[in-house]
């Protein structure tokens, strides 16, 4: 078994723009040109770069949320076939999770949190005891298990943000991806958020891809770093040698730009 739980070979994505007169040639935007990437089981990969910078993309095209115009991707060895029907993709769903920038635009406000943290596991056919591993994961991301039984209108924005984390971690994913998962977060609640994280790398042997802008975040959390620009990769290595000594012209401007006191 390879040490590469995901590959992508040659993956890029174009957008179609709508036309501004009747007969103009149809016009593309590139979001991310063709790119290679590797991500090594039970590490924390971090992907870096400003707004537009092509990150939310890639992050999309690795969990087969979006066809890529050219390229692959590979998860444990299998291939990932965007354009499938769900039920073929059931495999993906089951080793991936996701969480969002935004908890509670991704979370039903009709339902309990027992019923939005338990459908992963409805939904994959995952057996076992739902219930009790519910209120198991509550409790783990730092809820109670007495949350299941009340609605997300309820909780705070880091106590919603837990509950998108419990949902997407609920089946065991191998690979987690969190897309801005903490900018929407204060600071004390970040902290506590980058704990669970943490120990869920560190003690699950989960692997985590995690999309930031947040320079502190991906320093504190993740072993590797990659930075992004205009839709390309244009440095990567391990976190301390990109953040300390960066090699690139555009990441030496990003690192100068956070302010200090």
């Amino acid at each position: 078994m390879t040490d590469d739980i995901l590959q992508a070979r040659g993956l890029s994505r174009a957008f179609r723009l709508p036309r501004r007169a009747l007969f103009e040639r149809r016009r593309t935007t590139t979001a991310l040109h063709p790119t290679d990437l590797e991500v090594r089981r039970g590490s924390a990969v971090g992907i870096i770069g400003e707004s537009g910078s092509g990150k939310s993309t890639l992050a999309r095209l690795l969990l087969g949320l979006d066809t890529p115009t050219t390229g692959s991707v590979e998860v444990a060895g299998r291939d990932v076939d965007a354009s499938a029907r769900a039920r073929r993709l059931h495999w993906l769903r089951r080793m991936t999770g996701i969480v969002l920038q935004d908890p509670y635009g991704s979370l039903d406000p009709r339902m309990s949190v027992g019923r939005i943290v338990g459908e992963p596991l409805w939904a994959l056919g995952v057996t076992g005891d739902r219930r009790a591993r519910v209120r198991e994961v509550l409790v783990q991301v730092g809820l109670s298990a007495e949350a299941a039984d009340r609605f997300p209108h309820e909780f705070s924005g880091g106590q919603r943000q837990r509950i998108a984390l419990a949902r997407a971690i609920v089946h065991r994913p191998a690979l987690l991806v969190g897309d801005e998962p903490l900018s929407a977060l204060d600071v004390t609640v970040r902290a506590q958020i980058l704990e669970v994280l943490r120990g869920l790398v560190r003690d699950d042997g989960m692997t985590l891809l995690l999309v930031s802008h947040d320079l502190g975040v991906v320093q504190n959390l993740c072993d590797e770093a990659l930075v992004m620009t205009e839709g390309r990769i244009v440095e990567r290595g391990s976190t301390r040698d990109v953040l300390q000594h960066p090699h690139h012209a555009y990441t030496k401007r990003l690192l100068a730009a956070i302010p200090t006191l």
